[in-house]
């Protein structure tokens, strides 16, 4: 039932009710006059020439009147099919459509008195008044009573009934029309309104709505194309200002590449003459040489990152063993004996071995420097996936870091603003796999779990991919 929640519906729904009531109270209020002009005007005259008959035909009625009176007087006040009853006060006539309430309320009152009573379906007025002496109004001991039937004034009056509720039908299918009219008119320009905002939110800022007219949705299109316009200006100076500064970043890393080498081989030299320096001086050469690594290594993460952000990066797609890789990645920075492994052999998969040891080296050496032993990797594969998991036991990372550990610069406890890590390890290794059309995610374990998950099939037709005619990873 979620169509009846949509515009349209509402708009039609609104115009039947209105169109309905508006019918109902058209053939209420028609119902209403023709039952008073219909049958309230024939009983009033019924009464009317019945009073006025009572009152002629009585005068000439000799009192005290016998049988034969009465039943002469009853003949002369019948007209039609009306039935007249002459008795005596007190007598009971013959019919029964004449009530005891009727004769009590005659009784009671000098006036005519009167009341509808319906017998087999057919409604009948029954009226009842006694005879009074023409000197001083006193009774004469007579009493009349009126029986006709009201059956055509009733067939009248359900004619009119039935042509109200006929003519309210026409109504309510043109409300049905008016609303489909009035709904199209107006969801023509929203439904105009909400392609364009999905087109607008799909990135293409370029699209705009035609304004016609004057009315309120003309004027809500041109507030949209305004608003339109000012993001598109908006996103464009974004966008101008991310590539400056993915520019800057890049000139910058890469100027700082040519001294940083001259810097490094100053402090190879250095290093490697510190243990004939005096203390003071060998402390501050070790720490230039520590320092000249860090930078180095952030400056070759930033390289590396504006390659991934100007969509540089490529792909060297070897078949490899993925047991082998990771083996020779512990293997080749002394972490074999640290490291607990569970790695099944002659699982191939078509990756770039490079950017496979940069995700793993960087996923062990987090797991070594800031959890707990034992660390393991273990490598599972599937039909359609291969997983390398690395878990530690250490104390793992908050629920409220989780979200956050792939982000760039980010680190897990703000206070460590100097550390070994530039806080783009994470980010590399996940763009790495997001190259490979894979995904790196991380769980709580205990300690913290971060799972590498690689297609076993490369997708045809995605980022550039260089193919290496090596077959194996050594």
């Amino acid at each position: 039932m979620t169509w009846l929640r949509g515009l349209r519906a509402r708009l039609v729904i609104t115009f039947v009710l209105v169109g309905g009531l508006s019918a109902v109270g058209a053939a209420g209020l028609t119902y209403y006059k023709a039952q008073n002009n219909l049958l309230g005007g024939v009983q009033d005259r019924l009464l009317k020439d019945f009073r006025n008959r009572v009152l002629l035909l009585s005068r000439d009625v000799a009192l005290p009147a016998g049988d034969e009176e009465l039943a002469l007087l009853a003949e002369d006040l019948e007209v039609g099919d009306r039935e007249v009853y002459v008795v005596r006060d007190g007598a009971i006539p013959s019919d029964a459509r004449i009530t005891a309430e009727l004769r009590a309320s005659v009784l009671r009152r000098p006036e005519l008195a009167w009341q509808r009573v319906v017998r087999d379906g057919v409604p009948y007025l029954v009226g009842g008044s006694r005879v009074m002496l023409r000197a001083g109004g006193t009774p004469s001991g007579i009493t009349v009573y009126l029986v006709e039937s009201l059956a055509q004034a009733a067939a009248d009056e359900a004619a009119v009934l039935r042509a109200a509720q006929a003519a309210a039908l026409p109504v309510v299918l043109l409300a049905v029309l008016a609303g489909l009219l009035a709904a199209r008119g107006v969801l023509r320009p929203v439904a105009d309104l909400d392609r364009a905002a999905r087109r607008l939110g799909e990135g293409r800022l370029e699209t705009r709505l035609p304004v016609r007219g004057g009315d309120e949705l003309a004027r809500l299109a041109g507030r949209f194309n305004e608003t339109a316009a000012a993001l598109e200006r908006s996103v464009g100076e974004l966008r101008e200002m991310e590539a400056r500064s993915r520019r800057f970043v890049a000139d910058v890393s890469h100027e700082l590449r040519t001294p940083l080498a001259a810097a490094t081989a100053v402090t190879d030299v250095l290093e490697a003459g510190a243990d004939r320096l005096d203390a003071d001086a060998g402390t501050a050469a070790r720490l230039i040489t520590a320092e000249v690594a860090r930078l180095t290594k952030l400056v070759d993460d930033l390289m590396e990152i504006s390659r991934f952000d100007a969509g540089a990066a490529v792909l060297n797609l070897n078949d490899v063993d993925v047991g082998a890789a990771v083996a020779a990645c512990l293997r080749s920075r002394g972490w074999s004996s640290g490291v607990t492994t569970d790695l099944p052999p002659d699982i191939r998969v078509p990756l770039d071995p490079r950017r496979l040891d940069v995700i793993v080296a960087n996923l062990v050496g987090n797991a070594l420097r800031h959890g707990a032993p034992p660390v393991t990797v273990r490598v599972r594969a599937t039909g359609q996936a291969v997983a390398i998991e690395v878990a530690d036991h250490g104390p793992g990372l908050p629920a409220d870091v989780l979200p956050h550990v792939f982000e760039r610069f980010y680190k897990a406890d703000a206070a460590r603003a100097r550390s070994e890590g530039s806080g783009l390890g994470l980010a590399i290794a996940r763009e790495n796999a997001l190259l490979h059309k894979g995904d790196l995610t991380v769980a709580p374990g205990p300690g913290a779990v971060f799972t590498l998950t690689l297609p076993r099939n490369h997708p045809a037709g995605e980022p550039p991919v260089r193919t290496s005619p090596s077959g194996n990873y050594p």
